[in-house]
C-alpha cells in the first residue's frame, strides 16, 4: 500500500471516529451528567496518549516554548469544547449537534478580522452562507422558543465551535517545537484537572454511573478510540495530505454524525436538518479554501 493512499485511508478513519463521537455522546449522557463525562473521557484520553506516545518512544516532557500551546488547546479545543458539546447534546439531538458544533471555521472568519488577518470576499460570503444554513438548521419559525433547555444547547454548541477556533487561531501562530501528537497527553492531563474542577463547580450533584454498561462503552470510544488514536490519524494524515484536502475530506465528519444518530439514537431526519447542514458544509468548504488558497 503506497504512502498516500494508507493516508487516505486514515483520513476516512478520522472521519469515521470522530463522526460516530456524537451519538456516542448522547449513549453516555445516559449514565453521566454533561461535565462529569467530559472529565472522564478527557481523564482517560490522558491515560492513553502517556501509553500510545510511551509505545511509539516519543514521550518528551513539553519546552517552555510549547506550554502556552498546551494550556490553551487544552482549555479552549479540549475542556470547553467537551464540556460545551455534551451541554449541548443534552437538549439536542446528537447529529445537528455535530453540525452546530462542527462550525469552528466560520467563527475563524470574525475572529481573524477581530487580530487584524485579512479576510477574502471569498471568505466572508461562505461565513455568511454558513450562518444561513443555522438559521436553516435550527428553523426558528418552528422553535419552540420557550423550552430554556433547547435554547441554551443550541447556544452551548455554537459556542462548542467558537471555543474550538480560539485554539486553531492560537495554534496557526504557534511555533511548534514538538509536534501536536507529542503535547497531547499534557494537554489531556491539563485537561482534566480544569473539566474535573469545572464539574465539581457546575454539577456538584453531579454522577457518572460506574454501575452501567453504556457508560463504559461511552467513555472507552471516547477516551480510547476516538481520542488518540483518532487524535493520531489526523496528524498522520496532516502531514501526508495537502491542508486543502485533509480539510476539506473532514467535512464527512458532520455527515457521519447525522447518519450515525439516525441509526443509533434513532434521530429524525427533517428537510430543515438536510438543508441546513448542506448550507453549513458548503460555507465551511468555501472558509476552507479561501485559508488554504
Amino acid at each position: 500500500m503506497t504512502g498516500r493512499r494508507a493516508a487516505y485511508l486514515q483520513l476516512g478513519l478520522c472521519v469515521v471516529l470522530f463522526g460516530l463521537t456524537w451519538p456516542v455522546i448522547k449513549i453516555g449522557l445516559s449514565a453521566a451528567t454533561p461535565v462529569w463525562l467530559a472529565a472522564g473521557r478527557a481523564g482517560l484520553s490522558a491515560i492513553s496518549a502517556f501509553v500510545l506516545l510511551a509505545a511509539l518512544r516519543r514521550l518528551q516532557w513539553p519546552g517552555r516554548a510549547d506550554w502556552p500551546i498546551v494550556l490553551s488547546v487544552a482549555a479552549f479545543q479540549l475542556s470547553f469544547f467537551f464540556a460545551l458539546s455534551n451541554m449541548g447534546v443534552q437538549s439536542v439531538p446528537p447529529g445537528r449537534s455535530g453540525v452546530l458544533a462542527y462550525t469552528t471555521m466560520l467563527w475563524i472568519v470574525p475572529l481573524s478580522l477581530l487580530v487584524g488577518e485579512r479576510v477574502g470576499r471569498r471568505g466572508i460570503t461562505g461565513a455568511l452562507l454558513g450562518v444561513l444554513g443555522i438559521v436553516v438548521l435550527i428553523d426558528p419559525w418552528r422553535f419552540d422558543w420557550s423550552d430554556r433547555q433547547i435554547v441554551e444547547g443550541h447556544a452551548w454548541l455554537l459556542l462548542a465551535g467558537l471555543s474550538w477556533a480560539i485554539a486553531v487561531l492560537h495554534a496557526r501562530r504557534h511555533r511548534w517545537r514538538l509536534a501536536p501528537l507529542d503535547v497531547l497527553p499534557w494537554q489531556m492531563s491539563v485537561a482534566t484537572i480544569l473539566l474535573g474542577i469545572l464539574a465539581l463547580i457546575l454539577e456538584p450533584g453531579g454522577h457518572l454511573d460506574f454501575g452501567r454498561g453504556t457508560l463504559w462503552m461511552a467513555l472507552l470510544y471516547l477516551g480510547v478510540i476516538a481520542g488518540p488514536a483518532g487524535t493520531w490519524a489526523a496528524v498522520s494524515v496532516a502531514r501526508a495530505l495537502p491542508p486543502l484536502t485533509t480539510s476539506l475530506g473532514m467535512l464527512g465528519t458532520p455527515l457521519l454524525a447525522i447518519a450515525s444518530s439516525v441509526v443509533l439514537v434513532g434521530e429524525p431526519v427533517t428537510w430543515p436538518l438536510v438543508l441546513g447542514t448542506m448550507l453549513v458544509i458548503a460555507g465551511i468548504a468555501i472558509v476552507i479554501v479561501e485559508r488554504t488558497k
